[in-house]
């Protein structure tokens, strides 16, 4: 397979290629080629709003953000209404209640929103025992003077809000958490039994995740009827993690970023290399640099593969063992989405339509042989 490091989705000179970037050469030309020839599906004539922009989780919660946009709220609130739906999911263990939970067994969530007129912003990060995340940070947005709060801070100001406080690890997460627990080492206290492997959340997880040790988000960027724009991500974090670990997505500018008058960009995967490359925000730069939504998306996954460094995140290859995907609109309604790997969908919806998953563009043209689900 060849490594997709598209020049034309990139304004930084080529001071000579490495091993990894020689492999770009062959399939540059059909990168672009493709990405022009998707343009059609993604670029819409301006005016044609409100659209919505979601991880592929996010089907259902872009109909909701579009519909919620046509009643007249706000692109930020709408967003992050929509992104409820899947935080108050149990069958979604990536995001919100039944999200899967760190190494000690306590779910622990992160989540932003930004809005473009005004450039505010609102996050939290490491909370636990509140299943919406995302309201959280639109109430730290609206109601402070202060972008995030984390731990025990940011519970504090959901209880005293009135926010609902309950367990979000059900059953089934504490299931696949202490499967989890027994396949860790074969020298630690813990092991699984029979009776633990045939289960069937267990095996629900096996078959869904495989082997890898995934990662689970929602990111939805919206803009509404007047080209003003909104954006909200939430998300449970990297399957078991370190305790108080926060990836990318209660990080304005990672995660998220929203920029009223340019774009709006959030993102999904490999959180700590999105926070390397400042990835969102790259993202709505190459908006302003005159990129489609699509072509930007490209661009900063371009600049992110060309960053990732470590032998450890590298195949044979050179190539990232690990996806990350960006999600992109402008003020015209125009959108788009990119993943590292082929195969990848994301969810879209324009006021009149009913949502749909689409292709993401990539930088390499077949899916890795890790991916059980896009």
């Amino acid at each position: 397979m060849s490594n997709t490091h598209d020049r034309d989705v990139s304004p930084e000179p080529d001071h000579g290629l490495t091993r990894r970037e020689a492999l770009a050469v062959g399939a540059a030309a059909a990168l672009g080629a493709t990405a022009r020839l998707s343009e059609a599906q993604d670029g819409v004539a301006a005016g044609h709003r409100p659209v919505a922009v979601a991880s592929k989780n996010g089907l259902e919660a872009v109909g909701r953000a579009v519909r919620r946009m046509e009643a007249g709220l706000s692109p930020v609130e709408a967003a992050v209404e929509g992104v409820g739906i899947v935080e108050a999911d149990p069958d979604d263990v990536t995001v919100g209640y039944g999200g899967l939970p760190n190494s000690e067994g306590v779910v622990q969530l992160d989540a932003c929103c930004m809005d473009g007129p005004t450039m505010r912003a609102g996050a939290v990060g490491a909370l636990e025992g509140f299943k919406h995340p995302a309201a959280v940070a639109l109430e730290v947005m609206r109601r402070t003077t202060r972008v995030l709060l984390v731990g025990e801070g940011a519970a504090r100001f959901a209880r005293s809000l009135g926010f609902p406080s309950e367990n979000l690890l059900t059953e089934r997460s504490r299931k696949i958490w202490l499967y989890w627990k027994g396949q860790m080492s074969s020298i630690d206290d813990w092991m699984t039994t029979p009776e633990q492997v045939q289960d069937p959340d267990v095996q629900w997880f096996i078959k869904k995740f495989g082997a890898i040790r995934p990662t689970g988000t929602i990111n939805l960027c919206a803009v509404n009827a007047d080209g003003v724009l909104g954006g909200t991500t939430t998300t449970s974090g990297l399957f078991f993690k370190i305790p108080g670990r926060v990836g990318d997505s209660p990080l304005i500018g990672a995660g998220l970023y929203v920029d009223g008058e340019v774009g709006a960009a959030g993102s999904t995967g490999r959180g700590e290399s999105v926070i390397q490359v400042a990835g969102s925000h790259t993202v709505v730069e190459f908006i302003r640099a005159g990129k489609s939504p699509r072509e930007a998306c490209l661009g900063a996954l371009d600049r992110l593969v060309r960053a990732t460094r470590m032998p450890y995140l590298l195949d044979t290859d050179g190539r990232p063992t690990f996806d990350v995907k960006f999600y992109a609109v402008n003020p015209r309604g125009e959108s788009g989405a990119a993943a590292i790997w082929a195969g990848a969908k994301y969810a879209w919806c324009r006021g009149g339509t009913e949502p749909e998953l689409r292709d993401c563009a990539s930088l390499y043209p077949t899916p890795p042989p890790w991916r059980k689900d896009s």
